[in-house]
This record gives structure tokens, C-alpha cells and sequence, in this order.
């Protein structure tokens, strides 16, 4: 894939045309990373950004001691570190290669220049810089703990509960007792020597036929009803990974200010 097409995958630059695509492609450079290779470390000044062109990344946060909190595992295509394209704050995390890889770096530099000679696109740049803040807003405006279940609930059409109740009946002894019943009744039915003609005689041709018609209509019922289970459970796991991960984040801003007050309270103490 050549850098026109890895920028055209960044939501930044989502507002950019092709000929402007074309142009800010020139402006970047290809660097090569070894496995392990910190590219960046939480703290450090920078004015780059960096789509992965090759190979994966590691988002980290120190941890206690000489452990460290996987913030994110990124992959071929996405990108990291577009915020130092706009100011000169410190990194908030530090980023390693988990592979070898290469990544295509765009620096403020290039970017400035680039937008001096095209300013239409600084207003591109504008609209999704907006985006991003209005997310942001909303996420912070939401809690990371979640009832996926009633979030769900409130979203079940009703051909979704339907599939439910199937699935749910299809899995219960209440089923096969009620197959057999209605089986039983249909062979009395058409063997009794008193209806004459009987409605299916032997060997049941309709019965077999409505048989057939129901094995057919509860399998996709029943695989709907599970997938839209695995989206359930996907959607729980992934809340408890965004909860886990707040709350040690949390937990290791903590410890890093309890050391840092007892740092100031010995320096205190000596003094």
C-alpha cells in the first residue's frame, strides 16, 4: 500500500481531497523499527505522528515497579501520536514496537508547510478536529460501566425476542414432550377406522412435510438468537475491559502521587 492510501485510512484526514492526499504524501518518511524498539516514551517532547505501515505497536502506560499497562495493540493501517501534530505537550504514553515494523512519520514541520500552501485544507483538518472533540465530550459524558443487558433489551425488535422464545423452547424438555404428544395424536388420528378417508395416512406425507418446514425454520432462528448472544457477550467483555483498564490506570496515578507525596514528606522531614 503506498502512503497515499495510509492516509486516506486516517480519520484526520478524512476531509482532504486526493490531489491534497497526493501532495502530503510527499511530505512523510518511512522509518524502520526492531521488536521492542521504544519509539517513543510517556513524557518525551514530540512533533510526529506515525501510521504503521508494517508490523504492530504497543500503547503503554509505566506501571509499579518495572510492569507496564497495555493500553492498546495497534496493527496495520491505524495510526498514533496525531496530537503532536498541533501542540508541543509531552507524550501522555509510550509507544513500542511489538514486531518489526515500519511506520510512515509525518512531522508538525511538513504539516505546517503543507497547510500554508494549501490552506483549503486546514479548514478539512478543522472539521475533524471538531469530530474528535464532540467524541471525546460524549465519552467522558458517559460512564465506562454500562448495563449491557438493558442496553440491549431496549434495542430487541420483536422478531429478535421471537427468536429467543424459540430458541429457548427448542432447548427444553417441554419441546420434545410436546413433539411427541402431537406425533402421537397424529398417528391415532389417521389410523382410527372410524374417519374414513383419514385426513394423511401412512406413511404421513404432510405430517413429514410440516416436520420438514419446522426443522427448516428453527435453525436460522436459533442461529440469530446466538449471534445476536455473541454480540451480547462481546459487548460485555468489552465493557469490563474498558472498566479493568480505568480502574488501574486509576490505581497507578494513585501510587505515583502516594510516592511523590512521601517523597515531599521525607525531603520535609530532613529539612
Amino acid at each position: 500500500m503506498d502512503s497515499t492510501q495510509l492516509l486516506r485510512a486516517v480519520p484526520l484526514f478524512d476531509g482532504l481531497s486526493n490531489d491534497d492526499l497526493a501532495a502530503l504524501s510527499h511530505e512523510t518518511r518511512a522509518r524502520t523499527f526492531n521488536e521492542g524498539q521504544v519509539i517513543f516514551s510517556q513524557g518525551d517532547s514530540g512533533r510526529t505522528m506515525y501510521i504503521i505501515e508494517q508490523g504492530g505497536v504497543d500503547i503503554r502506560l509505566p506501571g509499579d515497579g518495572k510492569g507496564t499497562i497495555l493500553l492498546r495493540h495497534l496493527g496495520f493501517g491505524e495510526f498514533f501520536g496525531e496530537l503532536a501534530l498541533f501542540d508541543d505537550k509531552p507524550r501522555s504514553a509510550s509507544a513500542v514496537a511489538s514486531s518489526n515494523t515500519v511506520l510512515l512519520e509525518l512531522q508538525h514541520d511538513k504539516l505546517e508547510a503543507f497547510l500554508e500552501v494549501r490552506p483549503r485544507a486546514a479548514m478539512a483538518l478543522l472539521r475533524a478536529i471538531s469530530g474528535y472533540v464532540r467524541r471525546t465530550n460524549a465519552l467522558l459524558s458517559t460512564r465506562a460501566a454500562t448495563n449491557v443487558d438493558a442496553e440491549f433489551a431496549r434495542s430487541m425488535k420483536w422478531t429478535d425476542r421471537l427468536a429467543d422464545v424459540i430458541a429457548e423452547l427448542n432447548g427444553s424438555w417441554m419441546f420434545i414432550v410436546l413433539i411427541i404428544i402431537i406425533s402421537s395424536l397424529w398417528c391415532i388420528i389417521n389410523n382410527n377406522v372410524m374417519i374414513s378417508p383419514p385426513p394423511d395416512p401412512y406413511p404421513y406425507q404432510f405430517f413429514n412435510l410440516a416436520l420438514a418446514i419446522l426443522v427448516a425454520l428453527q435453525g436460522p432462528l436459533i442461529v440469530m438468537s446466538q449471534n445476536r448472544q455473541a454480540r451480547m457477550d462481546r459487548a460485555r467483555a468489552d465493557t469490563d475491559f474498558r472498566v479493568n483498564l480505568k480502574n488501574e490506570v486509576n490505581i497507578e496515578t494513585l501510587l505515583r502521587e502516594l510516592r511523590e507525596l512521601r517523597v515531599d514528606l521525607h525531603n520535609r522531614h530532613e529539612r
